[in-house]
């Protein structure tokens, strides 16, 4: 069977998307983790297919290049994008993701303004803090992030036993001036340092809120530039009380680009 795709990127975090609308084809581990070969497939971070929805816009289904699903911001942005490059939607849309109904507007730069989920239930591990944004992320403030082996680090914590049986994402922060920080991230799913992580980004934000920064913080990843925008939610004793930091966060959005790269087609 030959595919019609289309790659796109999002600082970084390349996706091979395909409208599957009519087709609605179904993807196995298999054709996943060839089609997101970085040898003989596409290559990619992830798979995202664009569907029909009764209650949104659309459906996005992600999965990572491993086969597994979670929720990507990146991917989202991405999706977003593609959805309006194919009519479905113009310059806002309330769409279906792996952890429910999101929006999204375009901006008039092309910038993406995708929000997020609310967080609550955050947990502090010693040196580190976890947080679900979608997606499980460790998230741990380090000096010198451009010297750290992420590959190495990230591996160990992703597979460690705290963290059994599903694993998390990690994520290493660097704080900067001027409200600005650093983010390098470990992907499960991809099983590798990616060049940008969209959750990943909107937990460090959120985790260097609890330093002192504040809202919209600005992000550096190795793909590019990113910001998080955000409010503080009502504190919340019950979380404190079952050992979680009681801090809620509610309108988070994580704004940034996601660009078509090329399309073109692949016999499965």
């Amino acid at each position: 069977m030959v595919i019609h795709f289309y790659k796109y990127q999002a600082t970084g975090n390349d996706f091979v998307l395909i409208d599957n609308r009519i087709a609605k084809r179904a993807f196995s581990k298999y054709e996943i983790e060839k089609i997101c070969d970085r040898r003989f497939g596409i290559g990619a971070d992830g798979l995202i297919l664009i569907e029909g929805a009764e209650e949104a816009d659309f459906n996005m289904v992600y999965y990572n290049s491993d086969g597994s699903q979670s929720l990507c911001g990146n991917g989202c942005r991405s999706a977003v994008s593609f959805a309006s490059s194919l009519g479905i939607i113009n310059n806002s849309t309330s769409f279906l993701a792996f952890d429910g109904l999101h929006q999204a507007s375009i901006l008039e730069d092309n910038t993406i303004r995708l929000k997020m989920s609310d967080v609550s239930g955050i947990k502090k591990l010693n040196d580190a803090y976890f947080i679900d944004t979608g997606s499980p992320h460790y998230v741990r403030f380090v000096k010198n992030l451009e010297d750290l082996n992420v590959a190495e680090d990230g591996k160990k914590i992703r597979n460690s036993d705290m963290f059994k049986p599903g694993g998390t994402n990690a994520n290493f922060v660097e704080l900067l001036p001027d409200n600005t920080i650093a983010v390098r991230t470990y992907e499960r799913g991809v099983e590798n340092e990616t060049l940008s992580c969209g959750t990943g980004v909107t937990a460090a934000a959120l985790a260097a809120s609890l330093m002192g920064f504040t809202s919209p913080i600005a992000v550096k990843v190795k793909g590019g530039n990113l910001a998080v925008a955000f409010k503080a939610g009502v504190p919340d004793t019950g979380l404190a009380a079952a050992g979680n930091i009681s801090a809620t966060f509610i309108d988070i959005f994580l704004i940034g680009p996601a660009k078509m790269v090329f399309e073109g087609k692949l016999e499965l």
